[in-house]
C-alpha cells in the first residue's frame, strides 16, 4: 500500500500553488508528480483540509461479525470442532458461505487460541 506525504510536505506544495504558481511548477519544485500537486488542491479544495484521508478498511466489519455469538457458542459446546464442520454448520443454520482459513482469525480474535492434541493434530480449545 502506498504512504502519503508529510504534512510539512503537502503544505509547502499547496503554500506554492497559492502563491500563484502552476499546481504542476508546485510540485515539480518539490520533486514530486505533477498529479500530486493537482490533486492536492484539488483535496484543498472539497475537504478544506490537507492531511491525508485514512488508509485501509473502517475495524469492525465484516462477514462473521453479526454471527459471532452463535460461532462462539458453538465452538465452546464442542471444543473439538473442525474449521470445516463449522463452516458447514454456519451454512446450514444461516445461509453464510466462509472459507475455513478465516473462522480461526476470527476465533482469535476472540479469545481462543488453536492447541494441539494427544495425536499431534490441532485442535480447538479456549
Amino acid at each position: 500500500m502506498g504512504h502519503g506525504y508529510s504534512s510539512d510536505l503537502r503544505v509547502r506544495i499547496y503554500g506554492e500553488i497559492e502563491r500563484g504558481n502552476s499546481r504542476r511548477a508546485a510540485a515539480r519544485r518539490f520533486g514530486v508528480s505533477a498529479s500530486t500537486g493537482i490533486r492536492l488542491a484539488e483535496w484543498m479544495r472539497t475537504t478544506g483540509s490537507l492531511e491525508p484521508a485514512r488508509q485501509g478498511r473502517p475495524s469492525g466489519g465484516g462477514k462473521l461479525t453479526p454471527h459471532a455469538e452463535l460461532l462462539v457458542g458453538w465452538v465452546e459446546a464442542q471444543g473439538d470442532i473442525t474449521m470445516p464442520e463449522l463452516a458447514a454448520k454456519l451454512k446450514v443454520a444461516r445461509g453464510v458461505t466462509v472459507h475455513p482459513a478465516s473462522l480461526p482469525r476470527f476465533l482469535i480474535a476472540r479469545g481462543f487460541s488453536v492447541k494441539k492434541n494427544i495425536a499431534g493434530n490441532r485442535g480447538r480449545s479456549q
